[in-house]
């Protein structure tokens, strides 16, 4: 039989609809991963991917959801015919994904028409050789001077930002994609929300139309009212996208996933919809696996121009970092971006805890040659100086401010002025590296001298605060 120009066989024994998946009965030569086309009997086509297949049975997970279909179709009308493709699902790679606006399956929202490209590529993919690895080097700014001076993003490097619900992680999020650049080299974002509501997703086009107009960005969108499978397909079609631009393309690459825990609550939906045994809190036991599946497509390739480099974005369930998905997340990644419910109450954003984040390899993308030659030690210097201010802060709240020293009082200061000076910054304002640096040598030289121990003497000699510096940080 043909359907819209293609070779059905016709499969009518749907054995059962349960959730997203169809169960199908009498199939032959099918594999797991197989992309398969769905005709409904009113001439509705859909489309899924195989998930299981046991003798003659196989389950199909449908991208588009199963509402409106029934395994046993009305009198006098045709079932559901189902081709099996004999291939994963594939899509267009090529530059036609810049500048535009698809949904969670690659579909074109913006009123543009279907992307093309001269090749298809599997979106499965899979995480690069190990062998064919190169180590992740320099550094991608993003424009927000507390991740750049202290916790800096790396090419190659898939670095999380871990958050708690209520949190300006998506605004954080689309700064970061509107503003990143890798400073004049060939450079693009791509962007997949998943599980975005519409008011999000507006939000997300309006801060991001700059870019996507400019043709360097990717915008994927899959909204909190679309089928859950298509939230387990939207990551993997985003690098995909990457992995082309980057490694045929020579670009370096940001690919931002927001939010990943809605991703793994979708995984964790269609395993209990498949009947499989549960693990940590209902989670499948190869959340772990899957999660490292999609992080480590991230990197760079020995004799190839350009990096693929993953920023993902989590909120953890209560704010436990213990949590299944942020636990996970943590052993596969390099570092956390992790932001504080507590800066975000005084009114400081971005909200990050800089003494709580780590970027594992900012030594490999900062430094002299990459950055500036003072950026590591002070940094260093500066994580130092707030954890003995976070002390100090916890001894004053003891025995009140009156009984510290003039030392302590100048952390105190420090730590004010970090937040102050530093972390504050408007989600529309870009600072270069050379503003961020000097910023931060404002707040360390709150210190007496004897107190920058991390610092050489002669970075504290070429960083001496002019006069005018000097009056002004007396009227603070």
């Amino acid at each position: 039989m043909t359907g819209a120009g293609r070779s059905w066989i016709d499969y009518t024994e749907i054995r059962e609809l349960r959730g997203p998946l169809v169960v199908v009965a009498g199939v032959t030569g099918v594999g797991w991963d197989e992309f398969v086309v769905i005709e409904l009997g009113d001439g509705t086509v859909r489309h899924g991917l195989v998930l299981e297949v046991d003798r003659d049975l196989a389950v199909v997970q449908v991208l588009e959801g199963t509402a409106g279909m029934t395994a046993r179709p009305a009198p006098g009308r045709s079932g559901i015919r189902i081709e099996f493709t004999g291939q994963p699902l594939r899509i267009p790679i090529g530059d036609g994904w810049l500048g535009r606006t698809c949904n969670g399956r690659g579909e074109p929202v913006d009123g543009g028409p279907p992307v093309t490209g001269a090749r298809r590529r599997p979106v499965s993919g899979t995480p690069l050789n190990p062998t064919r690895r190169d180590p992740p080097a320099d550094p991608v700014l993003t424009g927000v001077s507390v991740i750049d001076a202290l916790t800096t993003v790396v090419r190659g490097q898939k670095l999380p930002v871990f958050s708690v619900p209520g949190l300006p992680h998506l605004e954080l999020a689309c700064q970061i994609a509107a503003r990143a650049t890798t400073g004049g080299e060939p450079f693009c974002v791509v962007f997949a929300g998943l599980g975005l509501t519409h008011t999000d997703a507006a939000y997300v086009r309006d801060v991001l139309d700059d870019r996507s107009a400019a043709g360097e960005l990717a915008l994927l969108l899959n909204m909190a009212d679309d089928p859950v499978i298509e939230r387990l397909v939207t990551p993997q079609l985003a690098l995909t996208i990457a992995e082309h631009l980057a490694f045929d393309g020579g670009r370096h690459v940001l690919v931002v996933l927001t939010d990943m825990t809605s991703y793994a609550e979708a995984l964790r939906e269609v395993s209990a919809a498949r009947g499989e045994i549960p693990a940590r809190r209902a989670y499948p036991g190869y959340l772990y696996s899957d999660l490292a599946g999609i992080y480590e497509r991230c990197g760079r390739i020995i004799g190839r121009p350009g990096s693929v480099t993953v920023v993902p974005v989590l909120t953890m369930p209560g704010g436990d970092i213990t949590h299944p998905v942020p636990d996970l997340t943590g052993y596969i990644t390099e570092g956390q971006i992790i932001l504080s419910a507590e800066m975000h109450a005084r009114g400081i954003y971005p909200p990050v805890d800089a003494l709580s984040s780590l970027s594992r390899l900012m030594h490999r993308g900062a430094g002299p040659g990459r950055t500036r030659d003072d950026h590591l030690p002070l940094a260093a210097q500066l994580l130092a100086a707030l954890a003995k201010a976070r002390q100090v802060r916890e001894l004053s709240d003891l025995i009140g401010t009156d009984t510290l020293g003039r030392t302590e009082h100048a952390y105190l200061d420090l730590d004010d002025a970090f937040g102050r000076d530093l972390v504050q910054q408007r989600s529309d304002e870009t600072r270069d590296l050379a503003e961020t640096l000097d910023r931060a040598w404002r707040v360390v030289r709150r210190l007496p001298r004897s107190a920058l121990t991390m610092l050489p003497e002669a970075l504290i000699d070429a960083h001496e605060p002019r006069p005018d510096e000097v009056s002004e940080a007396g009227r603070d």
